[in-house]
């Protein structure tokens, strides 16, 4: 159709070439993703900077830092970058920090896992101080991890199928660097490896490399928590390929086995590997357990029970009957048309992590970095905010409903910046 044309059909020119501009834009973010991405990240890392500038100019108090004009760099190494700095600069402590009055281990450096301090330490051997060591090592893995977020909604194997799934992919991978707690991945934390070692795995779960799995999950062991999720998603595409084979007609697994048998031994020993090594360093079998007990992690007071019990001491009956509808919620999400375009694997992930949490980890703000690695959330929001009712296809108006929601996710960013990572002594609410 000519400009004239469109004139007539009563489109301003300007708006025919906003309209051109924005589909020549999405065509090259598709046809080069990876560009893409790394420069989206990019850009939203100087989002997340001056966010933390605001945070520091004007919501940091003086009180937290120790003196009267507080930086970014007071917000990037505030909270758990301590912790990591003593490890990276002098390793854990030996023996283990106890109670002078009652005897028990009190907080820790042995409460944080090591492979993320081992890494910035190595990286100080260049003479590197621990915050620029430790944020520029977060700043590669975030886009690594970004990449591979994006290499994982991608994935069509095990995925109901999804006409528009480049797109969908591509917008659900920007919207993931956009999560409130994305700051995290900058600051000296666990995060972005974390991230980056589970989409990996969860990739190379997908691909069928076992073995690769195997490795990659016991370096997870040593960084967060997270394998026994991950083992959750490798045992329903270890079932689901089963039955594949068999209606196939082939031998189930063939050839592969002894490494299917080895990525779950390796989930499994992960799952247990840092609590066992802190046992044996320590001398004290229960010590990891006990040193997150003085951190208030307290799981034997049974799975879920503490978050319900919160719930009810909030707002009582409808304090629980609004946790369980949220949860349903999501659930009914990942397992309905707005998750079904993902792979098995992410949706089981999607599934155990959260719910892993909610088990074993009390109530605390912390939720909403951990809630990080559920990047399968990003792909149900660009679902919802991209796709008909029926899921069936994309909706011709998808840019706007995705860029409100992308101004949504940058508000919450700088509630997130200025509210959880500025430190206030006397109402501490940790990220």
């Amino acid at each position: 159709m000519t400009a004239p044309a469109v004139l007539k059909r009563g489109r301003s020119l300007p708006s025919l070439l906003t309209s051109r501009g924005r589909s020549a834009a999405a065509g090259w973010a598709l046809r080069r993703p990876v560009l893409a991405l790394v420069l989206w990240y990019a850009v939203t890392r100087v989002l997340v900077f001056v966010a933390m500038w605001v945070a520091a100019t004007w919501f940091q108090t003086p009180a937290g830092v120790g003196h009267l004009h507080p930086t970014v760099g007071d917000i990037l190494e505030s909270w758990d970058s301590v912790w990591y700095r003593r490890i990276a600069v002098g390793g854990y402590p030996v023996p283990l920090p106890a109670d002078p009055e009652t005897g028990l281990l009190t907080y820790s450096a042995w409460a944080f896992y090591p492979a993320f301090p081992m890494l910035v330490r190595v990286i100080m051997l260049t003479g590197l101080p621990f915050g620029v060591a430790a944020v520029g090592l977060n700043l590669v893995l975030g886009a690594a991890c970004t990449v591979l977020v994006w290499k994982c909604f991608n994935f069509a194997l095990h995925a109901a199928p999804q006409p528009a799934r480049e797109r969908l992919a591509l917008v659900a991978g920007l919207l993931w660097c956009l999560y409130p707690a994305t700051a995290i991945l900058v600051m000296p934390y666990t995060e972005a490896l974390a991230g980056a070692l589970i989409a990996l795995s969860l990739l190379l779960l997908m691909r069928r490399s076992y073995a690769l799995v195997a490795v990659v999950t016991i370096a997870l062991g040593f960084t967060r928590a997270a394998a026994p999720a991950i083992a959750c998603a490798a045992i329903a595409h270890l079932v689901l390929r089963w039955r594949e084979d068999r209606a196939a007609g082939t031998r189930p697994l063939g050839g592969q086995r002894a490494s299917a048998a080895a990525m779950l031994v390796a989930t499994a020993a992960s799952s247990v590997a840092w609590p066992v090594a802190v046992g044996i360093a320590s001398g004290l079998p229960m010590a990891f357990f006990d040193v997150q007990a003085a951190w208030g992690q307290k799981p034997e007071s049974g799975p879920f029970v503490l978050w319900l019990a919160w719930a009810w001491d909030a707002h009582g009956v409808v304090g629980v009957v609004i946790l369980v509808g949220l949860v349903a919620t999501y659930i009914a999400l990942i397992l309905g048309r707005h998750g079904r375009w993902l792979a098995i694997e992410l949706r089981v992930w999607a599934l155990a992590y959260p719910l892993y949490l909610l088990a074993v980890v009390r109530p605390i703000t912390s939720m909403w970095r951990f809630l990080l690695l559920d990047f399968p959330i990003a792909a149900l929001v660009a679902s919802v905010a991209m796709r008909t009712s029926t899921g069936a296809s994309v909706v011709p108006h998808w840019r706007r409903r995705v860029g409100l929601v992308a101004v949504v996710l940058v508000a919450g960013q700088l509630w997130f910046t200025c509210t959880l990572l500025t430190y206030v002594p006397w109402a501490a609410t940790p990220p």
